[in-house]
């Protein structure tokens, strides 16, 4: 699925870009109402996530192009200074609005709930197996030989990460980066280990010897392919 992602703060769009494109999401960043008008006129969306406060425009003058040329779900990022003028955009037709700061689960839930409201599918409906597990992206379970794990979100998250990136050595640094959450969750690099540890216990068949996610000494861990 393609979202229109518009924002000009850096930090928070590399972050939340890094994260959906993790969660399956094929993700175009514009970062001012120039490059959101090219971007709109040249491809196709399902989905734009939009900042209403753009350095050379506003997120209504998007939602209104966009709806112009498709109705697709249309989700406002809002300061809470400027919460008061979201009542103009779902008039102009937006979906739903978000205020900053906020968690990527909230944003995540409120993407299914604007794309179940227009009929359309998320971005991995099918399973998905990894390393003898099945993975439903849809309902965010983990089966093993027929029998689900229970997982907790962040371990959850975490079998994601190796599942999107198989056969890739990821430092630890780069699955930090992807645990981290707009509201402040962060998993240090001690965390991280226990982590580790308590997943493998949940899904190896010998977490002594794991095989789906491996050490690999002085950089990080690697997903079994």
């Amino acid at each position: 699925m393609k979202i229109l992602f518009v924002e000009d703060d850096r930090i928070i769009a590399s972050g939340l870009c890094y994260y959906l494109e993790q969660e399956g999401y094929d993700v175009t960043h514009c970062l001012n109402a120039e490059s959101a008008r090219n971007a709109i006129s040249q491809d196709e969306f399902d989905l734009a996530l939009l900042d209403l406060s753009l350095p050379d425009g506003s997120g209504y003058e998007i939602c209104t192009l966009i709806k112009e040329k498709k109705d697709i779900p249309v989700i406002f990022l809002t300061a809470i200074d400027d919460e008061v003028n979201v009542v103009m955009g779902l008039d102009m037709g937006a979906d739903d609005y978000i205020t900053k700061p906020f968690r990527v689960r909230e944003l995540l839930s409120r993407i299914k709930t604007v794309m179940r409201r227009y009929g359309k599918t998320d971005p991995s409906k099918s399973i998905s197996e990894f390393c003898g597990l099945k993975i439903d992206p849809a309902r965010a379970k983990v089966y093993k030989n027929g029998e689900e794990i229970i997982l907790t979100s962040l371990e959850y998250r975490l079998l994601l990460i190796f599942a999107n990136n198989p056969g890739k050595v990821l430092s630890r640094n780069q699955i930090l980066e992807n645990l981290w959450d707009f509201a402040g969750d962060f998993v240090n690099d001690n965390t991280l280990t226990v982590y580790i540890k308590r997943l493998r216990e949940k899904i190896e068949d010998d977490p002594q010897s794991p095989r789906i996610i491996k050490t690999i000494r002085g950089i990080g861990y690697m997903g079994g392919s």
